[in-house]
């Protein structure tokens, strides 16, 4: 009974030994497929999408190329979802979850990811160095999410970022770092930040941005506020038919905040806000100088020639016939040195396998002599208008004027006559008389018709008037009562 139930239990042993055998080939053979059962694996294709996945699966085979876990519940992308390198992976799908956090180290085991779609998440930063890792990177989507933040070593490293994908999100300051160091994305042709709350635009630091970043810098569908410095770099953009301008022209909004915030197209402008049409570059210089006209096109790599004024062709191969006009390596036409008779419209042919361009840029020569002659005429015109006004303010605005000293001068006679035909009953040398005309009252009395002839009946001092031919210099009575004072 015993030897019984010793070989039983060793039939069982051996059961489960060869269950276990069998179960350990069929995992092997599961892990040669490495495929996780939720997921659909197409050769070096694997599909997670729709799979309300909380977690990412693990144990994807080394030689997958796409992967798609899109349209799940995921919420944090740690640096453990790919436990061992995915080298060849180059495609990484990850739109339409609930994604809030990444980790700086997410990336580290895809190092030759091409193509990274994070779109329509609850991101809402981009932290340190997030996409350091991802150096051959060529395409990131990152719109319809919450971003608001973005550190300004987000990016770096991107050598091979082409297009940057950050429409519908919640950025408030245009991230100027990203097109303005070219050295940091030298290769992007494409950044889209329309639909944000980007409210002023670094106008001056945009016009000197290359051709080929303005035609894919789209910033359409913001609250910009309205003015002509906006105006005219879109209307710029627009006469050089840049595709960020040209194919969202109706989009292209901003507010008058002059008008309670009214929203208006930035083309209107010119009427509402009287701005100065925008018209093809120009280029000043004077004779005897060097100037360098550039070719800035839409696309790099092109092969560029110039036309003249007088229509001679110059290539990076020849020179003009008078030996100063020369086509530089980056395709700017140089005209060293300058003359009278260059002025003129340059025409440049930029010319690619795919694509074909041409520029016109006007150049405007000015004699120096004549220039300097305009200069001195200037200053001498400012000088006599100095002098003018200097003039104008000496005779209106000094504290006495000379009528004023006139009648100072007229009171100061007529003062002088009081000793003289008045006061002085005496002798004009009478120093008596004088002392004593200084405590007498003086009045002025106004010379009339009815005055003189009442002469007779005013009184002095009580007294009857004595006549006044004997009180005064030889002379005529009127003149007495001719603004002269009396005593009373």
């Amino acid at each position: 009974m015993l030897h019984c139930t010793l070989a039983t239990m060793s039939d069982n042993l051996w059961t489960h030994v060869f269950y276990l055998l069998c179960s350990g080939l069929i995992c092997v053979s599961c892990s040669a497929l490495n495929c996780h059962l939720t997921c659909t694996c197409a050769s070096n294709i694997v599909s997670c999408s729709k799979k309300d996945l909380l977690h990412i699966p693990t144990g994807f085979p080394h030689y997958t190329v796409s992967l798609d876990l899109s349209h799940n519940s995921l919420k944090r992308l740690r640096a453990e979802w790919a436990p061992v390198p995915l080298k060849r992976l180059q495609s990484l799908l990850l739109n339409h979850n609930k994604l809030i956090f990444i980790s700086t180290d997410a990336f580290a085991l895809v190092p030759h990811l091409k193509y990274l779609d994070l779109s329509s998440n609850e991101i809402k930063a981009l932290g340190e160095n997030l996409f350091s890792k991802l150096k051959e990177l060529e395409v990131l989507l990152l719109y319809n999410n919450a971003i608001g933040q973005i550190d300004r070593t987000a990016f770096d490293d991107m050598q091979n970022l082409q297009k940057l994908y950050l429409s519908q999100n919640q950025i408030s300051r245009f991230p100027l770092q990203l097109v303005k160091e070219s050295s940091r994305l030298p290769e992007l042709l494409l950044l889209d930040l329309s639909s944000n709350k980007i409210k002023t635009l670094p106008i001056r630091d945009l016009n000197g941005l290359p051709a080929w970043v303005k035609n894919g810098l789209y910033l359409h569908s913001n609250p910009l506020t309205c003015d002509c410095e906006l105006y005219g770099l879109f209307t710029h953009w627009h006469i050089r038919h840049f595709a960020s301008v040209v194919d969202f022209r109706e989009e292209l909004n901003c507010t008058l905040v002059a008008y309670q915030k009214e929203t208006v197209n930035v083309f209107s402008l010119l009427l509402i806000m009287n701005c100065s049409e925008i018209k093809e570059s120009a280029i000043e210089a004077y004779v005897g100088k060097t100037v360098t006209m550039d070719c800035d096109t839409k696309q790099r790599g092109m092969a560029q020639e110039w036309v003249t004024p007088n229509n001679d062709l110059i290539s990076p191969e020849s020179k003009s016939s008078n030996q100063t006009l020369t086509v530089l390596s980056n395709g700017s036409l140089q005209i060293r040195p300058i003359k009278a008779e260059d002025r003129g419209i340059y025409t440049c042919h930029a010319t690619s396998t795919v694509f074909n361009e041409t520029l016109y840029v006007t150049l405007m020569v000015y004699n120096a002599t004549q220039h300097d002659t305009l200069n001195t005429a200037y200053t001498t015109l400012v000088g006599c208008i100095a002098s003018v006004i200097l003039v104008l303010i000496y005779l209106y605005l000094t504290p006495c004027r000379c009528w004023c000293r006139t009648d100072e001068k007229q009171r100061n006679e007529n003062g002088d006559s009081i000793h003289s035909s008045v006061l002085s009953t005496t002798s004009n040398h009478d120093t008596t008389s004088d002392k004593v005309a200084l405590n007498t009252h003086v009045a002025f009395i106004e010379a009339s018709a009815n005055l003189q002839g009442q002469i007779s009946k005013l009184k002095l001092n009580g007294q009857e008037p004595q006549d006044t031919r004997k009180m005064s210099d030889p002379g005529s009575a009127s003149s007495v009562f001719s603004d002269t004072p009396i005593m009373v």
